[in-house]
């Protein structure tokens, strides 16, 4: 396949993420969203679905195994939890942000000017679509030693913070215990077609709106919006 028309600088993105790939189609796919190939239909490779999905098993049977090991003594449903934690949206989107692979990706001019939640969501999946072409050009332990750079050293603070515990329990514990009020939670809008909707809920004290929150569903913008009530109120 012939790269050599993209305005991407291969290399420097091999030297970020830590890796030399033997086979570079699989690292240009892993960052080729589908919107590009719908405005370069002279691309000659696939957009990254497919290795996300790869890498979205990867991730969950190495991280699984992480924390098998280093909390002997946690139960199954903790665990899952913490788990849970590791791999969201926000915790992938992070580490994406922090590699810098935002500056290399291939997006249509339209997603290319979105920063918001959909954003989130494509640096989120491009973390995974990465796990899954390291697996094929190298082999499960090349891909394991990727996700514990990036991900391991996050999980003292999930446990000791209790960042795993589900966060519309966490605020309607703390809110009560703080100012003794239940919280409530509003759509304020939702946008995009049925298959790709993005809803924003807000939570309230009585009155008082405290934070936003995005997601795909209501349940997944009620967590977020939960998430950001705690950071604003500083609980």
């Amino acid at each position: 396949m012939d790269f050599s028309s993209l305005e991407v600088d291969l290399g420097k993105l091999e030297h970020l993420l830590g890796v030399t790939y033997q086979d570079k189609a699989l690292l240009i796919s892993a960052i080729t969203h589908r919107s590009y190939l719908n405005e370069h239909r002279s691309a000659s490779w696939p957009h990254n679905e497919r290795l996300e999905f790869l890498g979205d098993a990867v991730l969950e049977l190495v991280i699984t195994d992480y924390l098998f090991h280093k909390y002997p003594e946690k139960p199954e449903g903790e665990l899952t939890a913490v788990r849970a934690a590791l791999v969201n949206t926000i915790s992938l989107s992070e580490s994406s942000t922090e590699l810098g692979v935002n500056d290399f990706l291939l997006l249509s001019k339209g997603e290319s000017k979105d920063v918001g939640r959909a954003r989130q969501y494509i640096l989120a999946n491009v973390f995974e679509a990465l796990i899954g072409s390291i697996y094929l050009d190298q082999n499960y332990e090349a891909a394991a030693a990727f996700i514990g750079r990036h991900l391991f050293a996050k999980t003292d603070r999930i446990v000791e913070k209790r960042l795993w515990q589900d966060a519309k329990s966490r605020f309607q514990e703390l809110a009560q215990e703080q100012v003794s009020i239940t919280p409530t939670y509003e759509t304020l809008s939702q946008v995009g077609p049925d298959h790709d909707r993005i809803f924003t809920i807000g939570v309230f004290l009585r009155k008082e709106k405290v934070a936003e929150g995005q997601g795909r569903s209501k349940q997944e913008a009620e967590q977020d919006a939960a998430l950001h009530a705690i950071e604003a109120k500083g609980w």
